[in-house]
């Protein structure tokens, strides 16, 4: 027998001085219900705070939620810094984010960003369809 296939394993963070946190939990526990393994590091989370626990906890995808207007610097710092450390996770954003901005977030290495209102089903299919267990 070949050794069960792992789930897939997510860290939910938030990046920056933003301390509104309800809606990240709501999809974290969206993602945990759906059967994902689910890592969420709290609010106030700097860039390098997020990549070493996406690192150490050998995560398949981070998300990020960011509601204070700081979404363009904080994750394509992420994404850079991960990149930097030769890892390839799969980096995904929300939160309260201007439709003008996802263009500039996806150029940065942002998969997807999911933006207010997007059902939780949507961001979990995707989730299913884009991002594979290692």
């Amino acid at each position: 027998m070949g050794k069960p296939e792992r789930k897939i394993r997510v860290l939910i963070a938030k990046p920056g001085l933003d301390g509104h946190d309800r809606g990240v939990k709501i999809v974290a526990r969206a993602y945990r219900d759906a059967g994902f393994e689910v890592i969420y590091t709290g609010v106030h989370q700097t860039p390098e705070q997020i990549v070493n626990a996406a690192i150490q906890e050998d995560v398949d995808l981070v998300g990020m939620s960011c509601l204070s207007g700081a979404h363009l610097h904080l994750f394509s710092e992420v994404v850079r810094q991960l990149r930097e450390r030769g890892s390839d996770i799969t980096v995904v954003g929300g939160g309260i984010i201007p439709k003008e901005d996802a263009p500039k977030l996806k150029e940065a290495g942002i998969k997807e960003v999911f933006l207010p209102g997007t059902p939780l089903a949507q961001i979990i299919t995707w989730t299913k369809e884009n991002v594979t267990s290692k």
